[in-house]
């Protein structure tokens, strides 16, 4: 039992530990967000991207990038510029990569992966836009897209219409930059739960979970495996989704659970394909079934998976042929005192008092307007509940756990 109570307070401090690495990248990347929403509208977003299918695409793609990383929020963007006109693969482009090209996500990758998972996840999202492209060209789903759009009739009202066109009139608004500050703060509203529950499984899985677990999970894989054979690597493609599922807490959440499994060997292929299948897990398909229809939902999810899998997969080969492949030992995670006096915890400070600062002028300088947040995709009340339920959970693990690190 004694082994046991160590091995918890050991989990909750690692847990605290990936956290608080990641602490300044989330303030930064969300801040970010919270900007380019409040000076960037979904309308002049849609009327950038026009019919035409290329520029579309790219502009999509770009808008995407700059955007709020959360799923839910990615969705519920995605359904409105669908709604509004963009078409359809300039709409999954815009989803793609709101969810695998966006700033915050590479600042975290780079935390705890290192250079070659950023490369990788950078290049796979424009892979993974690519090669949907492709599938929607050589499928053409016209009947479905027009089955969609019927479903969701006319489309709404911008929530927010700018009357200032001037980019300087914008900037000088005491209202507008009030409004990043809300906006901040929802961005955390929207993440907090799958943050904590994220964080907390990473570390519980670091300590509890055996080396023999993953390697039965990802056949023939292992920190010794120096090569995997193809059908290796298509089972760990298959495999990573999977995983994926079972740990559902959003990609930034998911982001220490993937230093783990490659800490633990699993390949390349199969860590990138467990990065890119937030948006191939259930609860997604419930949204896009509401959203467009069943047939459409399933169109999106074979349409994603399918490229994810080629995407992760070839990134593996590329980085073999390039021999830029990373190792396992690469991973940070397990081998550094998270707490250092190093640049880390200066960036904390800094970050966390920008934080208060966006935080106050958002709700407590001006008395904020209801704010309901429009732009988020509907989610189940029970699956929200589970999640409250497991955060609150997780918390009380992570402090009976410092309470017996400390022995108090």
């Amino acid at each position: 039992m004694q082994n046991f109570y160590k091995a918890w307070a050991e989990a909750a401090l690692t847990s605290l530990g990936f956290f608080w690495m990641a602490l300044w990248a989330f303030v930064l990347g969300y801040a970010i967000s919270a900007l380019i929403q409040v000076f960037v509208s979904r309308r002049s977003m849609t009327q950038l991207m026009g019919k035409n299918e290329r520029r579309g695409v790219l502009l999509g793609s770009f808008f995407g990038f700059i955007s709020s990383s959360c799923s839910f929020s990615a969705l519920a963007s995605t359904k409105a510029l669908f709604q509004k006109g963009a078409s359809f693969i300039a709409s999954m482009a815009f989803l793609l990569a709101s969810t695998n090209l966006v700033i915050e996500l590479g600042i975290i990758i780079s935390l705890f992966l290192g250079w070659q998972f950023v490369v990788g996840e950078y290049l796979g999202g424009i892979l993974l836009i690519l090669i949907s492209w492709i599938l929607v060209r050589l499928l053409k789903p016209k009947k479905l897209i027009a089955q969609a759009r019927a479903k969701m009739g006319q489309a709404e009202q911008d929530e927010n219409p700018d009357t200032k066109s001037n980019i300087w009139q914008k900037l000088s608004s005491a209202d507008n930059w009030a409004q990043v500050g809300r906006t901040y703060g929802m961005e955390w509203k929207m993440v907090w739960k799958d943050v904590s529950i994220g964080f907390t499984v990473a570390g519980l899985a670091a300590v509890f979970v055996p080396d023999a677990f993953f390697e039965s999970l990802f056949i023939n894989s292992g920190p010794q495996v120096e090569s995997y054979s193809f059908t290796e690597l298509v089972a760990h493609v298959l495999v990573g989704p999977i995983a994926a599922f079972l740990t559902f807490i959003g990609s930034m959440g998911n982001i220490p659970l993937a230093a783990l499994l490659f800490s633990k060997g699993v390949s390349f292929a199969g860590v990138m394909a467990f990065i890119f299948s937030d948006l191939v897990v259930f609860p997604i398909l419930r949204i896009n079934a509401k959203y467009y229809g069943w047939k459409m939902a399933l169109f999106i999810l074979f349409l994603l998976f399918s490229a994810l899998s080629i995407s992760a997969l070839s990134l593996h080969y590329i980085f073999e042929a390039l021999s830029i492949l990373p190792q396992p030992s690469s991973a940070k995670i397990g081998n550094q005192n998270p707490f250092a006096l190093d640049y880390s915890f200066y960036l904390n400070l800094l970050f966390l008092t920008l934080s208060a600062f966006l935080l106050y002028f958002g709700f407590f300088w001006k008395k904020p307007e209801h704010h309901s947040h429009k732009n988020m995709a509907p989610k189940s009340s029970l699956f929200e509940k589970i999640l409250t339920f497991l955060s609150w959970l997780s918390y009380l693990w992570l402090l009976i756990g410092l309470i017996l690190h400390f022995g108090l």
